[in-house]
């Protein structure tokens, strides 16, 4: 194939998880699922962290935003695959692709920010509960919001500006279900070389920063949980952390998953399948862990679908 210019390229086309024409109802039927249960579970968290006075505090501060991330991170891929499985079509723009690395990257950034966030918070609460309320005022949690934005949308803004410096084949097949950039990147017809040392050096800096942020967290919560001396002491602590453990597991198991299958030789259609969890599984299951195994979470919930319930009456 002959290189091109980048202007002179329109579309691409996803070649998505299948290409059976009899698989695509049950994939349609599959997404849709998971999309409607993620946006209504994450919407459901942030109007009963958002009605609930007595959830007005950092550690649901931030999980609200989680969900806000999670439902957006969702939003930028699964519509789109809906949309191509519905009528039949593998098409993407040109334009439509680059906004879908900008947002995929801003969103999956702010992901891993918050969980090293809500691991900070919960290693204050923990190991400097005398301090919490002082460390953790308002301003201080706003801020921390606001950097994990900023830091994000730098990152996602400085790697769509560089794909868009690219120039690719007249023909690109992209094998993944949306515009994942290493695929862009290695579709291109021009030096990718400044490409992916981005991709690198963000993937050190802004992933394993904020990794590197969750385990110092839960080795200090770790050995203050050890010196204290009640059984029931213990349990609370650690229960304390379960939730926000098990999210953090699940979302870094299933991204260190995509990593190791796009890294083995022919793997697009593994990579692509193993995409899906931490694209759409891992939102869809975060409100469930965190309602399941959080009791105020559960009354705020319930008052809110009793509060729900008492208007409808009233109308």
């Amino acid at each position: 194939m002959e290189p091109g210019n980048d202007t002179q390229i329109s579309e691409f086309h996803l070649l998505g998880l299948s290409e059976d024409p009899e698989l695509q109802p049950l994939i349609f039927g599959v997404f849709l699922s998971m999309y409607l249960i993620t946006v209504v579970g994450n919407l459901l968290i942030i109007l009963a962290v958002s009605s609930d006075s007595h959830l007005h505090t950092p550690m649901y501060f931030f999980l609200a935003n989680l969900s806000f991330v999670d439902i957006c991170f969702t939003s930028t891929t699964v519509p789109k695959i809906l949309w191509n499985t519905q009528t039949q079509s593998k098409v993407i723009t040109y334009d439509g692709c680059i906004t879908q690395i900008f947002f995929f990257l801003l969103f999956a950034g702010l992901d891993d920010f918050l969980l090293a966030v809500m691991a900070y918070d919960l290693f204050v609460a923990i190991c400097h509960p005398l301090h919490y309320m002082v460390i953790m005022n308002p301003t201080y949690c706003v801020l921390l919001v606001l950097v994990s934005w900023v830091m994000s949308t730098l990152n996602s803004l400085l790697q769509s500006l560089m794909v868009l410096q690219l120039s690719f084949c007249r023909e690109v097949q992209i094998s993944h279900f949306f515009c994942e950039i290493n695929q862009m990147i290695q579709l291109a017809c021009s030096d990718t070389f400044f490409n992916n040392m981005v991709i690198y050096f963000a993937a050190v800096l802004l992933s394993g920063g904020p990794l590197a942020g969750v385990l110092y967290s839960y080795s200090k919560i770790v050995s203050s949980v050890c010196g204290i001396s009640s059984a029931q002491g213990k349990y609370k602590a650690f229960s304390t952390c379960a939730s926000h453990l098990s999210v953090v597991s699940l979302f870094y198991c299933t991204s260190l998953g995509v990593y190791f299958s796009s890294a083995a030789p022919q793997s697009s259609h593994a990579s692509a399948v193993a995409s899906v969890m931490y694209t759409v599984v891992t939102p869809m299951l975060n409100p469930f862990i965190y309602s399941l195994r959080n009791r105020d979470i559960k009354r705020a919930l319930m008052r809110f679908s009793r509060m729900a319930t008492n208007m409808e009456k009233i109308d």
